[in-house]
């Protein structure tokens, strides 16, 4: 995996991280950098640690399904990109919640990098630098994060639906790719 395709999964990765930020942001009425370093080390961090963990589950089995491995990555990112760009298109809005504290973040850090988690899988199977794309996709989901959260406060929820489906295409996408790839269809 190529650096434009590892940061074009992170920005599809960090989207839900993003759409939650911009509620976060909404839910400020005085916007302080602290809140965007919070939320930013929150999501990044959590982005950054669960393909660390799918990466280990991952290689522990990986030789049993070598041979199925790019048929599980697609299908993988088909699904998580799937719930993006359904959850894109429910337009429900999210409760605002104006806490920071560590409960709330934990339990929203953890909920939007559940995807990175299965992530991580198929990166034991491609053969990733895992230290390398999880420090990558700490920092892109932590910049943003910390810009979800200013684009928040500033414009509002008009950009939340519009980073889910996004981020649920790229991630539909680069499984095609992987897929496309392996089957000898697609050489790039």
């Amino acid at each position: 995996m190529g650096i434009l395709e590892l940061f074009v999964l992170a920005i599809g990765l960090s989207m839900d991280a993003f759409a939650v930020s911009i509620c976060k942001g909404l839910s400020v009425q005085k916007l302080e950098l602290k809140h965007m370093l919070i939320v930013g080390a929150y999501f990044g961090g959590f982005q950054a640690l669960m393909p660390a963990i799918g990466y280990l589950l991952g290689s522990q089995f990986e030789h049993l399904i070598v041979s199925i491995d790019h048929w599980i990555a697609f299908f993988l990112l088909l699904f998580i990109g799937g719930n993006m760009i359904k959850e894109s298109r429910e337009g429900d809005v999210d409760e605002l919640d104006d806490d920071f504290g560590l409960k709330t973040m934990l339990l929203l850090a953890v909920a939007t990098s559940i995807d990175a988690l299965a992530v991580g899988v198929t990166f034991a199977f491609l053969r990733v630098n895992i230290i390398a794309a999880v420090l990558f996709i700490g920092c892109i989901t932590f910049t943003c994060s910390a810009i979800g959260v200013k684009i928040g406060n500033v414009f509002g929820v008009k950009f939340k639906s519009k980073a889910e489906l996004a981020g649920g295409v790229i991630l539909i996408l680069i499984g095609t790719k992987i897929l496309l790839e392996h089957l000898g269809i697609l050489v790039l």
